[in-house]
């Protein structure tokens, strides 16, 4: 893989031993299960998590639906690490792979879902539309990404400025994020609905390849 500048799972490195126990605190488990309701599950999938980090999501999957197949990808090894350790005492097996979104290095069709968990609104604004142009190739047909950021306001509370840094650029608006979806070739985009939490507003989305 070609070593390329990326923001820590955590904002920055020094935050990473206190990123599970605040995500915790915050209701990441419970935010994470709404994600995973919305994307309806079926035995034997095969599922990407893009953006990984600490694998939090990956291993939630598995844990609940242990004959799924599950990958998580993340430009941060130090993040995997963790994801490796916190899969090995759940005691599941999750396939943690070093990469970036804009060139996933799987082949067309792979994956009936991929999820995209608070990690979009770090992609730089001219890379967006290619992250979901390589999310649309690696889905099966009739695959779906469930996506999960920032509210496309873009105003954030002091703990998601704290972890993620004021460098990054605020996220899409709900009309400009499924512009992208659709200029990406995703069909059926849309907005599944909004959560109000002490980081700010969040947003869930979906779309398909048809």
């Amino acid at each position: 893989m070609t070593e390329r500048a990326y923001l820590p799972a955590a904002g920055r490195d020094a935050f990473l031993p206190f990123y599970d126990p605040l995500t915790r605190l915050l209701g990441g488990q419970k935010i994470m299960r709404s994600l995973l309701d919305q994307a309806s599950l079926q035995p034997n999938h095969v599922v990407l998590d893009v953006g990984c980090g600490t694998g939090t999501l990956a291993v939630l999957v598995k844990r609940l639906h242990p004959t799924i197949d599950v990958t998580g990808l993340d430009p941060d090894p130090k993040a995997l690490a963790r994801a490796a350790a916190k899969a090995a005492k759940a005691g599941v097996a999750v396939r943690f792979d070093r990469g970036f979104a804009d060139a996933l290095e799987y082949g067309d069709a792979t994956f009936d879902r991929v999820f995209s968990s608070m990690m979009f609104h770090h992609i730089r604004r001219n890379d967006r539309t290619k992250v979901l142009s390589e999310i649309r190739r690696v889905l099966k047909p009739g695959g779906s990404l469930e996506f999960l950021d920032i509210a496309g306001s873009g105003q954030r509370g002091f703990l998601a400025r704290l972890l993620h840094g004021p460098a990054p650029p605020p996220p899409p608006g709900e009309d400009h994020l499924l512009r992208r979806m659709h200029e990406a070739g995703l069909t059926e985009a849309r907005k599944v609905g909004d959560l109000h939490t002490i980081i700010g507003g969040l947003a869930f989305y979906q779309a398909r390849r048809s």
